[in-house]
Formats: C-alpha cells, structure tokens, sequence
C-alpha cells in the first residue's frame, strides 16, 4: 500500500491535512479502540466488545491489510480491505472488511477519503474489483458507498436478527477498470 496521501478534511483542525497511510503493528491499540468505541448495532453483526479490547490484529487481519487515516497525531479511521476467499480464481477482487471513523470525526469527509484511498489502493495491486457487505439498515454507509461508485449486486433478505428485527445484508461492488 501507499505510504501516504494527503487531502485537506475538515476533521483536522486548521492547517492540518488528513493523511491516510498503512497501517503498523504500533497503531494496534488505537485500531482496537476505535473498532470498539464505534460498535453500533447500525453496521454490527457481532455482540457489543467490553473493553479493554483488543488485539485488533490477528493472522487474518494484518497490518497491510488496513489504511488509516489521521490528522494532528490523532487517529481519525481505518479501512480493511481483504481476499474475498483464498481462491486463485478470485484474486482479482478485495472486499471491504471494514470501515470506522471516529466519532468526533463523523460527517466531516474521513469515510470518503478512506474509501477513496482504499480503491486506488486496489487498483494500484491490480485488482479490477472491490466488494463489501453492508446491512440493509445503514443508510448512511450505503449513500457514502453509492456515492462512491459501488451499486447494489444483491441482497440476501432477512439474513440477520438483530435487536428484534430482521434485517437484510446489501452486497454492494464496483469495478476498477474506468
């Protein structure tokens, strides 16, 4: 992956830029801290973490793996991008495996800036598409990622239960080939 990027974001206070850069295995505690301070049963699947958390990474979740984006030291957001399956047929698509902005940066342009950083990131392996899941539930994750670019492949209806309703998961994708 790119070492950095830089654009101007509002989340940053004045003069800094928000940059988005590789993931080390120093940012571990701050990835495991933002991934579970900003659970919420709007994207979430899994029961609500208790802290302390952590570790983020593990054998399948690896630094590489994971962009994130900062401005003045302080950790903004992160994207996983990962291998749909670990098949060689299908080494030409990454998935989006997740996506968090922290709360005080919510609304101000990180999550676009991330999933822009993550899509030329992906074109920039060679990959000619980049997928992700997200619940059905999650307007504004899904209006971000249409705004991006990505369109709805399909829905598997009713596939989770969750705080009493079922709630359908969207299989969204787009092509990097443009």
């Amino acid at each position: 992956m790119p070492q950095t990027q830089e654009e101007p974001d509002a989340s940053a206070r004045p003069g800094d830029a928000v940059t988005v850069r590789v993931a080390t295995l120093a940012d571990d505690a701050a990835l495991a801290a933002l991934d579970g301070d900003s659970w919420s049963p709007l994207h979430a699947v899994t029961p609500r973490p208790v802290p302390p958390y952590g570790p983020y990474f593990d054998e399948r979740h690896r630094p590489d793996d994971v962009l994130v984006a900062e401005a003045g030291g302080r950790l903004l957001g992160y994207v996983r991008v990962v291998p749909p399956t670990p098949l060689a047929c299908n080494r030409h698509v990454l998935q989006i495996n997740g996506l968090a902005v922290a709360a005080q940066a919510r609304g101000r342009g990180v999550g676009r800036t991330l999933v822009r950083a993550v899509c030329a990131e992906v074109r920039r392996r060679g990959c000619r598409r980049i997928t992700l899941r997200v619940l059905g539930h999650n307007a504004p994750a899904r209006a971000l990622y249409e705004a991006e670019g990505f369109v709805v492949e399909g829905v598997l209806p009713e596939e989770f239960f969750l705080d009493g309703e079922y709630v359908d998961d969207v299989l969204m994708g787009r092509a990097l080939t443009d």
